[in-house]
């Protein structure tokens, strides 16, 4: 068997169209804080206490958007929340928010009992947000 060294996931990297709106999302919408960043890529660093993600804003004009049927890496990127009730107030917070797009509202995953709902975010990453009682 297999002696792993690593440790666990210490940060997700995302390209994103458009930085601030990425920024102003993942504070506002979710509750995030910046806790770095680089002005000269530019990029922000954003953390919601336990997981990182940093917010790399994209280089060229022409890009391709997110598609998780072509493109080779990241599918969504999901994020957890302790309650049913969290899940649906974090909903309607997120669907209100400028440049959201929703791909679905809360619903079971398969036959249950997670919960989770789908958009994608205003610099074109799609999120998942889902609640496990399990």
């Amino acid at each position: 068997m297999a002696s792993f060294v690593t440790q666990g996931i210490d940060h997700i990297g995302l390209t994103v169209c458009d930085l601030s709106a990425s920024r102003a999302f993942f504070e506002g919408a979710l509750g995030w804080e910046q806790f770095g960043g680089n002005p000269d890529y530019p990029s922000a660093y954003m953390t919601d206490g336990v997981a990182k993600v940093t917010l790399w804003e994209r280089k060229a004009e022409d890009f391709n958007g997110f598609d998780r049927h072509k493109n080779i890496g990241l599918h969504h990127l999901a994020l957890k929340v302790a309650t049913s009730d969290d899940l649906n107030a974090l909903f309607k917070v997120v669907q209100a928010w400028p440049g959201v797009e929703v791909e679905f509202a809360p619903e079971l995953s398969g036959k249950g009992p997670k919960e989770h709902f789908m958009v994608l975010e205003p610099g074109g990453t799609r999120l998942e947000v889902s609640y496990d009682p399990r």
